[in-house]
């Protein structure tokens, strides 16, 4: 339970509470945004960065813990890969087994393709399932394909490629559909129409969701799909390397038997990254919500093969991340809390934003409350400010945080803390990786048969993302990778294998003056100690 001086401060935001029912806290203006994210924001700290001196992206900046592994060895540098022995010989290779992966090996499946799909961690072990508010999209009366766009332009600062961001919003609905349709158990009303909620920066009530689990609810009819089509996936072996064939186009790739250490070769004709996002290499010290597996493999294997990168240097922090207790420190509070009414106030009790502002302008306020304003309230990591979720019954009715949000009321449950009576601790953690490999509206990369889904993407979310992007991205953009890689994959006759872009990636890097004795991916022994517990949990 709270401290002593953590029950003095909640008293204050007791005593406010039924004065801030009804009251909308000021908007900021662009002038105030533009100068609150370049002084507190995380992506504006110098410190956090340093630039390429190798690839696609020389000179440009990204941060110090990515570039550490974009300008590393390969982990099959110097050993002796039998390119002909096949373990694995199919027309598309998924690599990757989240929601990403899973609606590309759907779609691939539906095209007539071989499709085989590799994974790290087991199937679903993966950002999807850790996603709670909802998934966006434009199908309510009063709504439109072109408002979600012009919401999601202006919510990542006009930096979205423009055919991507298109191709996200004009499939949104379809997408949904596509979803409800395999069996995603919606929020919906009695007669039946799906119950859509506001999310930070949406200007409609657009947000699909199942209670508070709606990535789990998404991944485990993915999965289930994957599953009863009969779709290889192989567990606990990871990429390490991908293979081209001698005109440079993606051919497959080295893969590594986690239990064993075994290396074995896999051929495709054609290839999707889906591999997620980063926030388990802890940019600037931060907590993450991310699962076990984010480490950013996709976009090292797919730079090393000569990829180009898109807003690498951009994060986003989700403002709410649980700052106590100890246990559950980064662990995600979702923004859906904040859409049922609930409001961030400081140590006195005040309001200090609006609780629907962007993501990124939300967690750069708070940091500012917490190292500026000093109204923070301190905790055994540091800092956080209040989360005030008794205001969602006090508006809605006593019973809705239970029905709405229910895994979260459970999760604090567990700690003694009741959060339809008292509030709730938050500071930011991060939580999503904006920027990723650069590709075509087709799902292809800079590197030919080579495509790429989900988080590993750059482009679509431009600098920001707001809520309930990210569901629907998966979705959209699995499906197109998985439909695109097996049409290519008909037209595709296999060539000769090849690793010969890892010795010119070392070339590269001595003629840089780079010497480094780390290899990537990342973490291969934290993966499999992880494997070991949740084995135990099984």
């Amino acid at each position: 339970m709270f401290t002593p001086e953590m029950l003095a401060s909640a008293k204050k935001v007791e005593a406010t509470r039924a004065s801030r029912i009804g009251m909308e806290p000021k908007r900021m203006t662009a002038e105030e945004k533009h100068n609150l994210l370049r002084e507190f924001h995380p992506d504006y700290r110098t410190a956090g960065f340093e630039n390429l001196k190798i690839g696609p992206n020389k000179g440009e900046k990204v941060p110090t813990e990515l570039a550490a592994l974009l300008q590393a060895n390969s982990r099959v540098k110097g050993l002796d890969i039998d390119l002909d022995r096949l373990a694995y010989d199919v027309d598309v290779l998924i690599i990757g087994g989240g929601g990403a992966g899973a609606s590309a090996a759907i779609e691939a499946h539906n095209g007539g393709a071989n499709v085989m799909v590799v994974t790290k961690l087991r199937m679903g072990d993966a950002n999807t399932m850790m996603a709670e508010g909802g998934i966006q999209a434009a199908d309510k009366a009063n709504d439109s394909p072109a408002i979600h766009y012009l919401d999601a332009l202006g919510g990542g600062h006009y930096a979205n490629k423009p055919e991507l961001l298109k191709k996200l919003v004009s499939e949104g609905p379809g997408a949904v559909k596509w979803l409800n349709d395999l069996g995603v158990m919606f929020d919906k009303a009695p007669d039946g129409t799906m119950i859509t909620t506001h999310g930070g920066g949406t200007s409609r009530k657009r947000m699909h969701a199942a209670r508070d689990y709606s990535g789990a609810e998404i991944m485990r009819v993915l999965r289930d799909e994957v599953w009863n089509r009969g779709i290889p996936v192989v567990d606990f072996t990871a990429a390490v390397e991908l293979i081209l064939d001698e005109n440079g186009r993606a051919a497959g790739a080295v893969l590594q038997n986690m239990e064993t250490g075994e290396y074995l070769v896999a051929r495709a004709k054609t290839v999707i990254l889906a591999t997620g996002g980063a926030g388990r290499l802890h940019y600037q010290g931060f907590p993450t919500s991310n699962h076990y597996g984010a480490t950013a493999d996709g976009l090292i294997l797919a730079y090393r093969a000569g990829a180009k990168l898109l807003y690498q240097d951009t994060l986003q922090y989700h403002p709410t991340g649980a700052a106590f207790p100890e246990q559950i420190f980064g662990a995600l509070v979702t923004e859906k809390v904040r859409s049922l009414g609930a409001m961030l106030i400081n140590s006195e009790g005040e309001a200090f934003m609006h609780p629907l502002e962007t993501r990124d302008v939300a967690a750069a306020s708070i940091i500012r409350e917490c190292k500026a304003h000093k109204k923070g309230i301190p905790t055994p990591e540091g800092c956080g400010v209040w989360l005030d979720t008794p205001m969602i019954d006090m508006i809605h009715g006593e019973g809705t945080l239970e029905k709405r949000i229910p895994a979260m009321l459970r999760m604090y449950m567990k700690y003694d803390i009741d959060m339809r009576e008292v509030p709730i601790l938050v500071y930011p953690t991060l939580h999503y990786q904006n920027g990723g490999i650069d590709i075509s509206v087709d799902g292809q990369s800079g590197v030919e048969n080579l495509f790429i889904a989900g988080e590993a993407v750059g482009g679509i979310h431009g600098r920001n993302r707001l809520m309930g992007n990210s569901l629907l991205d998966i979705i959209v953009f699995g499906r197109n990778a998985g439909k695109n890689a097996s049409a290519k994959a008909k037209d595709v006759k296999n060539g000769k294998l090849t690793l010969g872009h890892v010795d010119a990636y070392a070339r590269e890097m001595a003629d840089a003056g780079i010497v480094s004795d780390m290899v990537s991916p990342l973490l291969l022994p934290t993966y499999t100690h992880g494997r070991e517990k949740w084995q135990a949990e099984k």
